[in-house]
């Protein structure tokens, strides 16, 4: 592993609450395959770490409530051939799920209001269209 990995700011994955597991991996690798076992899988006790502030942890539990099993996230990886690198996956991947998830909700959107100017011209502009095809008909049907 190459270290911590940072979620936001100073707060990073305990590598202590990580809790990996290793299976067989279909796709890419021929023979090789049927001998190795490169899949990881990554759980992380979101519910029960202490790693999170308070408020952040709420914030994810709330928002990843449809990915958790009892309080715990879990992140696979198979892409790769090496287990090394599906674990460097796995790892990042959870970061920057918890990132995402632990991250303050967006500004509320101030609705703007169109300028008159705008306005008056777009129906100044309405009302000259509106003369140009009024005056090209012809009602000299006699």
């Amino acid at each position: 592993m190459s270290g911590p990995y940072p979620i936001r700011g100073s707060v990073s994955l305990p590598e202590a609450e990580l809790q990996w597991r290793f299976s067989r991996s279909s796709g890419p690798g021929g023979q090789h395959v049927n001998t190795s076992d490169s899949q990881v899988e990554l759980r992380f006790d979101l519910a029960a770490t202490d790693a999170l502030p308070e408020v952040w942890k709420a914030r994810a539990l709330e928002r990843l409530a449809s990915r958790l099993v009892n309080g715990v996230v879990t992140v696979r990886a198979s892409e790769h051939r090496s287990q090394w690198r599906n674990r460097e996956t796995a790892a990042v991947r959870l970061a920057a799920l918890l990132a995402e998830a632990t991250a303050p909700p967006p500004k509320p959107r101030r609705p703007t209001k169109i300028p008159r100017g705008i306005n008056e011209r777009r129906l100044r502009e309405k009302k000259q269209r509106s003369e140009t095809k009024r005056t090209r008909q012809s009602r000299d049907w006699s």
